[in-house]
């Protein structure tokens, strides 16, 4: 059987790349974004050129109703979910020193980033539970999108790093409570990547990046994170539930 792939924030960066190669190996991919559909379409054409299944579910993972709504769609329209990626994130609108963080930043991150993604594992986990007890070989797992900012000090957008910061603790506390119905979570830590919220940055970053920022002299792409999600989607990273893949070309190695 076909497994069933959930992807937040799927429709761009990361979260897309993620689901071109996931749709490329055959997998039934669902994909989450905010926009409306017909703004998607190039994207969602992409992937069904592949010859598998494909749906868009719009909503806000930071709202409870469009929680409800994305996980009845997929369930209505796959029947299950085995895989639930949880990459939708942004980062503040404005990059400001931390004394003058606003609430209504700090609420908006963390509203999308960590309790979106949270309530978002709590109820597809509850149906993975479920689903484990009818059937003890359904295959399920969850994959978070942290970042290096989980344990990288960056103070012009503080609140990104909390958020990062509290869905690695998040990781354990999940993979700790399904561990006894054999549900791996995982937590993956991109480092500097190619993609629209590095956009405004990126010549920033690439003039680091020359500099010695990271071990491998590139900036990362989406297709790097996406091959280690492949990885553990088809189970090649067994026995390693709660733990980090660092993807950032060795800018988390500490160096002198």
């Amino acid at each position: 059987m076909k497994k069933n792939v959930l992807i937040t924030g799927g429709s761009r960066g990361i979260g897309f790349g993620i689901a071109y190669e996931l749709a490329k190996e055959g997998y039934n991919v669902a994909i989450n974004g905010v926009r409306d559909e017909i703004h998607v379409e190039t994207v969602l054409n992409q992937l069904k050129s592949f010859g598998g299944n494909v749906i868009y579910c719009q909503g806000n993972v930071a709202i409870a109703k469009d929680r409800e709504a994305i996980i009845s769609k997929v369930l209505q329209e796959y029947g299950c979910i085995n895989v639930l990626v949880n990459n939708a994130g942004v980062g503040p609108k404005e990059r400001i020193d931390l004394l003058k963080t606003s609430e209504e930043s700090y609420d908006r991150v963390m509203g999308i980033n960590l309790k979106g993604s949270f309530f978002m594992t709590q109820k597809v986990a509850n149906h993975m539970v479920n689903s484990k007890a009818v059937d003890v070989n359904f295959q399920a797992q969850i994959i978070n999108m942290s970042s290096v900012s989980a344990t990288m000090v960056s103070i012009e957008r503080g609140e990104y790093c909390i958020s990062k910061s509290g869905m690695s603790m998040m990781t354990q506390l999940f993979a700790t409570r399904l561990g006894q119905y054999n549900i791996p979570v995982y937590e993956l830590r991109p480092g500097v990547i190619e993609t629209d919220m590095t956009a405004g940055v990126q010549k920033k970053y690439e003039k680091l990046v020359t500099e010695g920022l990271t071990v491998e002299q590139r900036m990362g792409m989406p297709k790097d994170v996406a091959i280690a999600v492949s990885a553990l989607v088809k189970g090649q990273i067994p026995y390693a539930t709660g733990q980090v893949l660092n993807i950032d070309g060795g800018l988390s190695i500490p160096r002198f």
